[in-house]
């Protein structure tokens, strides 16, 4: 089938040239996404209204693509052979079909392999809460969580459940029983594999991403029960994803969700990769720490204050992204210009970079 083939040439270069995404969009070239820059494919013809629905149609697994011309987009994993495994989206615009496809590599990288800070190799030590992984799309959070959770595969003796949509990593069971469920295959929905999991016994939960009230809720209660639970949140900034929690939440039930919110949560790890001067990304992480003072910011609903004590704990392993952009930018890991454009403030920056 030619589609086909074309398909799988299309995921080879992919592959080969370690791009992280791959567009097909109708009047442009195939294009990759290497270290952050889309790049056209020239070799390829112009993709037209015809060769792209080919293409999107030959990814599709035969029993969705009338679910696909009903709902008008869709998530799924596509594997190449043994090759390469993709999360994809395909969907319309302007009446045509589009597809993104996220390449995810075969291998899980270690902290370490990533230049993660080594204080989440404590993250893998807890035996309970909520840690959450934030950051804009793109920008290594499943990967970053990947590590974690293969790390307790290899070290600890638990039960592992995750709930993504769709599977991103496959893991080799270690020491851990993985349950990996993906939506549409495993579960019909999120809510549903939520509402069942904590009669599954796990150890350790990894949400692939909290999406409303109802979602944040069942974190919440599975890591005041004693579960390690992960999850995943678009949000900037450790201060900023409170905020985006309490407010999921009518008016009436934020103090009570302040309270447990304060009560649960161990961390959050905000992360941006940033192109290296030498080519390739390098993360940049926020890291917060839950301790006493944050847990008070928490419950008097004084986020905007969560800032200053992450500056001022840097003994306790805590981060700001401006430091972790300055510490980068004098390693000459990354040039100022690309740490200033990641910067959620760009004069405070320079200002760290000045003092030395």
């Amino acid at each position: 089938m030619p589609e086909k083939e074309k398909l799988n040439e299309l995921l080879l270069a992919t592959a080969q040239q370690n791009a992280s995404d791959l567009h097909l969009a109708v009047g442009k070239y195939p294009m990759l996404r290497i270290d952050g820059n889309l790049i056209p494919l020239q070799n390829q013809p112009l993709l037209t209204p015809e060769i792209t629905e080919g293409l999107v149609m030959a990814l599709i697994p035969d029993g969705l693509k009338e679910e696909f011309r009903k709902e008008k987009e869709f998530d799924f994993s596509y594997s190449y052979e043994d090759k390469a495994r993709f999360r994809v989206n395909v969907f319309y615009q302007r009446g045509y079909m589009a597809a993104a496809l996220r390449l995810i590599p075969a291998q899980i990288k270690s902290i370490e392999e990533l230049a993660l800070p080594p204080i989440l190799h404590d993250l893998a030590k807890l035996s309970q809460g909520f840690v959450l992984m934030v950051g804009p799309a793109g920008h290594g959070k499943s990967t970053t969580l990947a590590a974690i959770l293969d790390e307790i595969n290899h070290k600890r003796t638990d039960h592992i459940i995750t709930i993504e949509d769709p599977i991103e990593y496959m893991f080799t069971q270690d020491k851990c029983i993985i349950s990996q469920r993906e939506v549409r295959t495993d579960t019909n929905d999120f809510h549903n594999a939520l509402k069942s999991i904590l009669r599954q016994d796990p150890d350790v939960i990894m949400i692939g991403e909290m999406r409303d009230a109802e979602s944040i809720a069942t974190a919440m209660t599975s890591a005041e029960t004693g579960h390690l639970v992960f999850a995943t949140l678009h949000t900037n900034s450790a201060s900023q994803t409170i905020d985006r929690i309490i407010d999921s939440f009518p008016a009436e039930q934020q103090g009570q969700i302040s309270s447990q919110l304060s009560a649960t949560l161990v961390g959050i790890i905000s992360e941006r990769l940033i192109p290296r001067v030498d080519g390739g990304r390098v993360p940049a992480c926020e890291i917060m720490v839950t301790n006493a003072a944050i847990r008070n910011l928490i419950r008097e609903r004084k986020s905007y204050q969560i800032d200053l004590v992450i500056e001022t704990s840097m003994q306790e392993g805590m981060m700001t992204l401006n430091r972790s952009l300055a510490e980068l930018v004098k390693a000459k890991a990354v040039s100022l210009e690309n740490a200033e454009l990641y910067s959620l403030n760009p004069s405070e920056l320079r200002i760290l970079l000045e003092r030395g």
